[in-house]
């Protein structure tokens, strides 16, 4: 019997992620340990638990780093009082926030400082999130739904639409329709604040599920992209499940089907994919062929602080 693993290409690592994880390295090269990292620089539990060894201290608040030291900031953002709090403590910001979410910072500034009401299209408790509508929280609605936006008074503003970049164009669309359906014209900034790599890496999902009866989705509990690719995946019509590629394989998830697929979450590095390959050939899926639905070619530079001194 022919065992095939089809392998989704673009998966793991995108370039905020690249980025952000090269950026804690070069300083702990260049400085020594510690350095501090507020919030995970990325939300996966390998690569964080990989710089934790090297030196890398993580900290849920800026609070906990001590005056003088080097403070890193996530690839996911952060709000404008907590660079505040970080320059009044005397700390050495470095920036890894994604560009691309810096983008989304910056336009959600423009719109409220224009007299907008921002409708910030995401996950109320996503790290991300917290960060962009800390930038003019009197003028930011988070809106997770259709049914929020049907119920979102604008107090007659006019209404401006931002989204979080690790939903995709399918995840956020039903909601942006009933905020359009509800206040007719919005403003939106004039290139998709959508992620290339969210999209893409939803798209190869989808067209792995058109042969492939079981995808295997690597990444951490954690990761929100990681989640929605294992949802992308069942509502394509395969099953699917999320594994962390470092633990063995439950082999009965096997079970009865000839042909499995495999990605990776935007912040699980390709290293866990070769394990989960050489795990699942061990146990007769040897055959394997990858499957390209874009070619990927960003890369975002690195900050002055880091940049210098390579």
């Amino acid at each position: 019997m022919s065992r095939r693993v089809l392998l989704a290409a673009p998966r793991s690592f995108c370039a905020g992620v690249d980025r952000a994880i090269e950026i804690v390295e070069r300083l702990l090269s260049e400085h020594g340990p510690p350095i501090y990292v507020r919030h995970q620089i990325v939300h996966n539990d390998h690569v964080v638990h990989r710089l934790e060894r090297m030196g890398a201290v993580f900290v849920d608040s800026e609070d906990e780093v001590p005056p003088g030291e080097i403070c890193v900031l996530s690839a996911h953002g952060v709000a404008p009082d907590v660079r505040e709090n970080c320059e009044r403590r005397g700390l050495r910001v470095v920036d890894a926030v994604c560009p691309l979410v810096s983008k989304v910072h910056a336009e959600a500034r423009r719109y409220a400082d224009s007299g907008h009401l921002v409708a910030l299209v995401g996950h109320a408790d996503h790290v991300e999130v917290i960060g962009t509508r800390g930038e003019r929280p009197d003028a930011t609605v988070v809106i997770e739904s259709p049914e929020d936006a049907e119920r979102l008074d604008s107090g007659g503003k006019p209404i401006a639409v931002v989204t979080q970049t690790t939903l995709s164009l399918d995840d956020v669309q039903a909601t942006v329709d009933a905020l359009q359906q509800r206040f007719g014209n919005l403003r939106r900034p004039a290139a998709d604040d959508i992620c290339y790599a969210t999209q893409n890496r939803q798209d190869a999902v989808k067209q792995l599920a058109e042969e492939a009866t079981l995808i295997l989705v690597i990444g951490s509990q954690t990761s929100s992209n990681a989640q929605r690719l294992v949802e992308v995946a069942r509502n394509a019509g395969a099953a699917a499940e999320l594994i962390d590629g470092e633990s063995d394989l439950d082999v009965e998830l096997l079970d009865d089907h000839k042909t499995i697929g495999i990605t990776a979450g935007a912040s699980t590095p390709e290293e866990l994919v070769e394990a989960t390959i050489a795990r699942l050939a061990q146990h007769g899926w040897d055959e394997l062929e990858e499957v390209t639905v874009a070619r990927e070619d960003v890369h975002f530079r690195l900050p002055r602080e880091v940049a210098a001194s390579s």
